[in-house]
């Protein structure tokens, strides 16, 4: 199974839950994309690669992505191809640097997109994950916030 660094050593008991449903009944899942937030199956299953469940998208919202969040999924997107989630005193200074240019690299990309799509409202979008969150894990929808 694959897990993202900084999420912990494997996957949760939720995540686990998720993948073992989809390998048992993947043709009950009307649409894939709504996991898309919170679980991405096997690369195996879906022939192609997996993204780590803690990169969010940045673009189109409004307001528009902060520095802090462009930041984070940076270093979300460096843990994932290094396999560190805190690398060695040797390996500091090269994954810092590598968070700062994929972080620069994500802001200019941000900055040139173009989309005649209305800006996403943050409120909305957080308000509709939770939803899907709530039909998915109705036990555990509601203790769980943003």
């Amino acid at each position: 199974m694959a897990s993202c660094q900084g999420s912990g050593e494997g996957t949760d008991a939720r995540e686990q839950n998720l993948h073992q449903q989809w390998r048992e009944g993947a043709e009950r899942i009307a649409d894939v994309g709504q996991w898309s937030s919170t679980f991405v199956p096997d690369e195996a299953l879906l022939g192609g690669p997996i993204m780590c469940r803690s990169i969010k998208t940045l673009h189109n919202f409004e307001p528009p992505a902060t520095d802090e969040e462009v930041r984070a999924s940076s270093l979300q997107f460096v843990r994932k191809l290094s396999g560190f989630t805190r690398p060695a005193k040797a390996n500091e200074a090269a994954f810092d640097r590598a968070v700062d240019q994929v972080a620069q690299a994500v802001r200019e990309l941000l900055d040139t997109l173009v989309t005649k799509a209305p800006a996403r409202d943050r409120d909305a979008e957080a308000s509709k994950a939770s939803a899907r969150r709530a039909a998915r894990f109705p036990a555990s929808g509601a203790q769980r916030s943003g």
